[in-house]
């Protein structure tokens, strides 16, 4: 139970809470100011809502599925304060009503008001939204009700997680379309539950962190439409409709009253099996879209406050969606930070990934700002110090700060440069060797220093998220299959998705059977995922990457309810050889702490970071270079001894002979990966099998070999 909730609670018990007026047949009273939203309390409801320039409020109850109110009760002007307006009704029992609200005040979109009293609001505040419980089905047309939520969760004693960012392995999914394929075995396919069930596998593959596509309420309908036999919504998410409610249709069941039980049960248990969630969330624009968009709430209750708008009163599209979040607005910095505080504290979520964050970075005139009040806030709230901030520091206006992000030292970043240089490496670009070597490095030259809280916080080791694949774009199998995108079946004629994909089809574009277009296909994704694990950052991928799922070259997907975009299982056991794969480098970045954190120096003098050509002993990697050759060593205090290893990226189209490090003698060298495979088809190596290699060693063409250093067996 909210511990402000708890309190107001006892206070209606404790002393005597006398109704002042009579509206609508309810006693009513002024209501407690600082609790937005509604809230269920002793003796009735309390509601709050605030706007600036809206002259009048009214409050309407309704009965579960109905469209018309039961009640209406205008709050009088007398339980007004400030801005903002107050009101206990007593009498009312919390689950027996759904409620919304009017607001009346100017209309005159030239500067920006678009006050009607006649247009139904959902409170910004709500806990639960009514209208959608059925994924792709809208119950009422054009309205949104909320519920109030009596939230009777226990988490016990749950600590927070102490993981650093440096140490996870974060994976990538959308609830729905990890679990809804016939294939997935679930009990409740598309669920919060049905992903629940699928804790088992997610410990078996070793991943310790889970990112959630966004699960706020959202409108999946919207911009709904038939292509080729196919109806296609808004599968991702990306326009949300309240902040502080979760997805109704991610819930296996009906949860009238107590939404989010299910959510908070699967986030429980992911931690109890020591599995971060952190959520994607989407505060650079609403569902509300431009001029043309539907009345939900924020139009309604104050559009000149909550949005920002050009001169002229129409919408700056800074996020490519019809509107831009006015996000720098004191009272709008106050409402994300408050969602932020209710995820963590009431849902124990364990860091927030900010679709277009740079837009949390711009003043109503969509300028940037050097010092974003809101960053700063997130940064310094106490409520927020131990969770995880991701930025995707760019936005769809142009806006571009990888690697300068204004963050006050304390967010990490999507580092977009290493998707781009090492996508571009791997596949054959030699130009982007020194940016791959850089980015495989920890992107020093663009995370560089320790952090100011003197803690050894190092460059690359928590400022950065490097991955490959995400929602955006190609799968890791369609990264070598497909020369170009192929979004026909998103009804735009292939004009929308990324032109700039650094993919290559490895000689075929799509389904082939060809075995050695597929044995390299599946070469250039072991390539991919040891890069990916052995590089200085949070690793993050994509869910099906591990087993080769595809989406057909669609590398735009946002729309697509149906099997480009559903994660089909039955992969897993074709390419089951692949999951092994990958579950063994996630567990080899797990046993070697060199990868992911800073340690005190190698004894046997080897340099702590370096990177080169296929000669260790020269100490220079030429521009152009086709095979880098990356060597970290430090001495691992806890085992008490040395923790070196050796990566070397081969992406020549012949043999290549390259010089491992010389550990002046102490120690040698074994072999712990290459994806070229052996004479037996062995790609791996347990630490128990692993050959000795003196410090020659032959790379076949277009493939990754890992190295570590120990005493001689």
């Amino acid at each position: 139970m909210d511990p402000i909730q708890h309190r107001y609670e006892r206070m209606d018990y404790s002393v005597s809470v006398r109704p002042m007026d009579i509206i609508a047949g309810y006693p009513v009273r002024p209501g407690y100011y600082d609790m937005n939203g509604a809230t269920a309390l002793g003796l009735g409801v309390n509601f709050t809502i605030y706007t600036i320039r809206g002259t009048s409020v009214e409050l309407l109850l309704f009965r579960r599925g109905e469209s018309e109110p039961f009640a209406v009760l205008p709050f009088p002007e007398k339980y007004k304060i400030g801005n903002v307006y107050s009101m206990l009704v007593m009498g009312l029992k919390y689950d027996e009503f759904e409620y919304a609200y009017r607001v009346d005040g100017p209309w005159d979109p030239k500067k920006g008001y678009r006050f009607d009293k006649t247009k139904i609001l959902l409170d910004p505040y709500a806990k639960a939204v009514t209208g959608q419980g059925v994924w792709g089905v809208r119950d009422m047309e054009s309205t949104y009700h909320a519920r109030v939520v009596k939230d009777v969760f226990e988490w016990g004693d749950m600590p927070q997680s102490t993981k650093k960012m440096s140490d996870l392995i974060i994976y990538e999914l959308h609830v729905r379309g990890f679990t809804w394929h016939g294939s997935s075995g679930v009990k409740y396919p598309g669920t919060f539950a049905g992903l629940k069930e699928k804790i088992p596998y997610l410990k078996e593959l070793g991943v310790n962190a889970v990112e959630l596509m966004p699960i706020f309420e959202f409108d999946e309908t919207v911009n709904a439409r038939d292509v080729d036999g196919n109806h296609l919504l808004e599968y991702w998410g990306y326009n949300s409709v309240c902040f502080f409610a979760p997805n109704t249709s991610y819930a296996s069941t009906r949860e009238h009253h107590r939404e989010g039980a299910e959510l908070k049960q699967m986030i429980k248990e992911f931690h109890d099996n020591g599995i971060e969630v952190i959520l994607d969330v989407v505060f650079n624009h609403t569902a509300e879209g431009n001029e043309k968009g539907p009345v939900i709430s924020f139009k309604g209750i104050d559009n000149q406050l909550y949005y920002m708008l050009t001169p002229d009163g129409y919408y700056y599209n800074f996020s490519g969606c019809g509107n831009t979040l006015n996000c720098n607005q004191p009272v709008v910095r106050n409402l994300i930070l408050d969602c932020l505080r209710y995820w963590t504290i009431n849902y124990r979520v364990d860091g927030f990934r900010f679709d277009l964050a740079s837009i949390l970075g711009r003043k109503a005139d969509g300028a940037p700002m050097n010092e974003p009040p809101l960053l700063e806030a997130l940064a310094y709230d106490p409520v927020l110090g131990n969770v995880k901030l991701i930025a995707e520091a760019w936005d769809a206006g142009g806006l571009y700060q990888v690697g300068k992000f204004p963050a006050s030292k304390r967010w990490a970043e999507w580092n977009g440069r290493y998707r781009d240089a090492v996508r571009g490496f791997l596949k054959g670009d030699a130009w982007n060797s020194w940016d791959a070597a850089w980015s495989i490095c920890g992107s020093g030259d663009m995370y560089g220093g320790v952090y100011s809280d003197g803690n050894d916080n190092y460059a690359g080791y928590n400022s950065c998220v490097n991955f490959l694949t995400c929602h955006d774009g190609f799968t890791l199998y369609d990264l070598y299959a497909y020369n170009e995108k192929h979004n026909e079946a998103n009804g735009w004629n292939n004009t929308d998705g990324s032109n700039d994909n650094r993919s290559w089809n490895c000689g075929a574009e799509g389904d082939t059977w060809d075995p050695e277009v597929l044995n390299l296909r599946f070469r250039m994704i072991r390539n991919a995922c040891a890069v990916l694990m052995c590089s200085r950052g949070t690793p993050m991928f994509l869910a099906g990457d591990e087993f080769g799922n595809t989406q057909f070259g669609n590398n735009n997907a946002y729309c697509q309810d149906n099997e480009i975009s559903w994660l089909d299982w039955s992969l897993l056991e074709k390419n089951r050889e692949l999951f092994e794969f990958f579950k063994y480098m996630i567990a080899f970045r797990k046993k070697h702490p060199i990868i992911s954190r800073k340690l005190p120096d190698a004894i046997c003098g080897m340099e702590p970071l370096h990177a080169h050509d296929v000669n260790a002993d020269i100490t220079n990697l030429p521009q152009g270079a086709r095979t880098i050759g990356v060597s970290m060593a430090g001495y691992d205090r806890e085992r008490g001894r040395d923790d070196i290893i050796y990566l070397a990226v081969n992406t020549y189209w012949e043999d290549v002979t390259i010089t491992l490090p010389d550990t002046h003698g102490r120690l040698h060298w074994y072999l712990a990966v290459n994806t070229a495979g052996d004479s037996r088809g062995r790609y791996v190596y347990q630490e128990w099998q692993s050959p000795h290699i003196d410090r020659e060693f032959v790379m076949r063409p277009r493939s990754v070999a890992v190295f570590y250093a120990g005493w001689r067996r």
